[in-house]
């Protein structure tokens, strides 16, 4: 089960050998506890949208002491 923050920062891994990762800056949540869905800005292109996450998602997480760690 994903769960995010503001913040935290969202990686969709490429499909095909050779294509690069995708990822993008959780603004909002719209899920119960930091669930889906989330609204993303996507780094590539500034886009903003709605994001269900797929099995190629992982969130990586800030805490408040800088550090971060990554969920699968």
């Amino acid at each position: 089960m994903f769960q995010a923050a503001v913040g935290d920062r969202l990686v969709i891994k490429g499909h095909h050998v050779g294509d690069p990762d995708r990822d993008a800056e959780i603004i909002e949540l719209h899920g119960e506890g930091g669930g889906p869905p989330w609204v993303v800005r996507w780094s590539d292109d500034g886009h903003e949208g709605l994001f269900f996450p797929g099995s190629d998602a992982a969130i990586e997480h800030f805490p408040h002491d800088g550090s971060k760690t990554a969920d699968p």
